[in-house]
């Protein structure tokens, strides 16, 4: 119930940080919000760990976090990026699905099947992903743009979620918390850091109304992390990150209550649908 719990926290984690990023991208840039977020994210594990006496995990764990990190970060550079370019309708979903069915992959080989009711649980959850995530026109109208340009980004994106979601997993197995995710942040920095001095990048962020976004975007992200990673240790890894994976509802969510976008039914289906995956996975 704790994993079910916590997995639900870092849906409503990383949805609000998507939002909140994908908002500053279009006023920062895609690669420079994700950096500032990284920064804003680390300089708040350092606070948290002057109040938590946890001690620093083995080289293993370390490298495995930092590793996670890097595919996380380069995740959310496709994904912002593609929500620049207008794709928030197929970014989000793709995403999303492709990231979640990665780790249930390896967890069927890891943990074994689940029960039956938590694989329908599955199904229901990743029906749920797509169809909060459309748009007002429909499915049909998202699939017709769905050509495999339009979903090579956020394809790459769901890749880096979901190597994310098994590294941190593998990472976090010893029970340590706030210092794995110092260590992701690090291999997350590391990577922009070069992408940004190979393709010599502007560090500028022009538009100053961006900055607060990109640090509430930061402090999400990192929420969204922690409570992954809790859930991750509190029961199944699959469990986890299809729950997790559940955080375009918090974006719609979001966008319809601050930005007053209207839900449409297939919204709506998904609501419904991701309520009765979390009932079937506590069954």
């Amino acid at each position: 119930m704790l994993s079910i719990i916590y997995g639900l926290f870092a849906a409503i984690g990383w949805g609000a940080g998507d939002f909140t990023g994908g908002l500053a991208s279009r006023k920062a840039g895609a690669y420079r919000t994700v950096l500032y977020g990284e920064i804003v994210g680390i300089f708040f594990l350092f606070f948290v760990i002057m109040f938590v006496g946890e001690s620093i995990p083995d080289r293993r764990s370390w490298m495995l976090a930092m590793l996670a990190g890097a595919f996380g970060t380069v995740g959310l550079m496709f994904l912002y990026h593609a929500m620049t370019l207008g794709l928030m309708s197929i970014a989000t979903p793709v995403s999303a699905l492709l990231a979640a069915t990665l780790p249930v992959l390896i967890g069927l080989f890891r943990d074994g099947f689940p029960g039956v009711e938590t694989i329908i649980g599955f199904g229901f959850a990743l029906f749920a992903v797509w169809m909060i995530s459309q748009s007002a026109g429909g499915v049909m109208d998202t699939l017709r743009v769905s050509h495999l340009s339009s979903l090579k980004l956020p394809l790459l994106a769901g890749i880096g979620f979901g190597f994310y979601f098994v590294l941190m997993g593998e990472a976090t197995s010893t029970g340590a918390t706030i210092w794995p995710m110092v260590a992701s942040r690090s291999g997350g920095m590391i990577l922009i850091v070069t992408y940004m001095l190979v393709t010599h990048s502007s560090w500028k962020v022009e538009d100053k109304s961006a900055w607060p976004m990109i640090t509430l975007n930061g402090i999400l992200d990192i929420s969204g992390n922690l409570f992954f990673i809790l859930a991750s240790q509190a029961g199944r890894l699959d469990v986890a990150a299809v729950l997790s994976s559940l955080f375009p509802g918090a974006t719609v969510v979001l966008a319809w209550i601050f930005l007053k976008e209207r839900l449409s039914l297939s919204q709506w289906l998904g609501i419904g649908s991701a309520l009765i995956a979390i009932v079937l996975m506590t069954i």
